[in-house]
């Protein structure tokens, strides 16, 4: 079955929900777990989402019942199965890290304690440090750092939402949250605790007029906390944002040098 006929059989099993495939959703989710299919992908343009792959996420919720766990002392009781064969994959897990099936871990990623749930994909040599979670269907790219604590929002609905995306490269600094769809451009590094969300504005402030985006940080960015303030009825308060104070470069290519030039404007990458 190519996977043109099995996003089919997919489709016809979201639109006739009395009809459901149970077959064709189980081929999805394996697909999905061994990188074969993701949820989205770079398309020369920018970045597809594969809506039926999504719907096939959804669709497992369904076919699966709840089911007992046991690892070592640990209990879990739950609808989808964990992730398993790391060793053949060339993955390494730090207990207690948890993956569920139907997330895609590349060979050569280190998973600190940390939780990736199903439908993301996590590309080679990437880091996942203490308790950082990636959420359902998030991309993240290759060679990437996720330190501790952060937090990459997941999307199941609506299914033509685009994930989070953690372009190659890229630097997340200790309690990050990242949500909504938001896309982290490759070698990018963003200050401990920014919080970005489809709607933050992110300011470029290097030039002698501000640049905003909003939804995206561009390729190298370095970004840390800001807020821009805004007039309510009961006064003016400050909103968050996120403040582009320069351009990775080979001058700022180690976590030293990242933190001095961080600490400079309040923020660091932390740990």
């Amino acid at each position: 079955m190519t996977v043109a006929e099995l996003a089919e059989r997919i489709e016809r099993s979201w639109d006739e929900p009395d009809r459901l495939d149970a077959a064709a959703v189980e081929e999805a989710i394996a697909l999905l777990d061994r990188g074969e299919v993701r949820v989205a992908e770079p398309d020369g343009n920018g970045w597809r989402v594969n809506d039926w792959a999504k719907k096939a996420v959804l669709l497992y919720f369904r076919v699966r019942a709840l089911e007992t766990t046991e690892v070592g002392p640990f209990e879990y009781h739950d609808r989808l199965p964990l992730k398993r064969g790391y060793e053949a994959n060339g993955v390494r897990v730090v207990p207690p890290a948890t993956a569920r099936y139907g997330a895609y871990i590349s060979p050569d990623v280190v998973l600190m304690p940390s939780y990736v749930n199903i439908g993301a994909w996590i590309g080679p040599g990437t880091m996942v440090d203490t308790w950082a979670t990636v959420g359902s269907c998030a991309q993240i790219g290759a060679g990437v750092h996720l330190s501790g604590g952060v937090g990459i929002g997941g999307v199941l609905e609506p299914v033509q939402a685009s994930p989070v995306i953690v372009e190659d490269g890229a630097f997340v600094g200790s309690r990050c949250i990242v949500v909504e769809g938001v896309r982290v451009g490759a070698r990018a590094v963003l200050g401990a605790g920014l919080i970005l969300t489809g709607n933050t504005p992110v300011i470029d402030v290097t030039g002698s007029e501000p640049v905003e985006h909003r939804g995206e940080v561009p390729t190298g960015a370095i970004v840390v906390p800001g807020s821009r303030p805004r007039d309510f009825p009961a006064g003016s308060y400050g909103l968050p944002a996120g403040l582009i104070i320069g351009q990775r470069s080979e001058a700022t290519e180690s976590k030293v040098q990242l933190n001095e030039m961080l600490r400079a404007y309040g923020s660091s990458v932390g740990s």
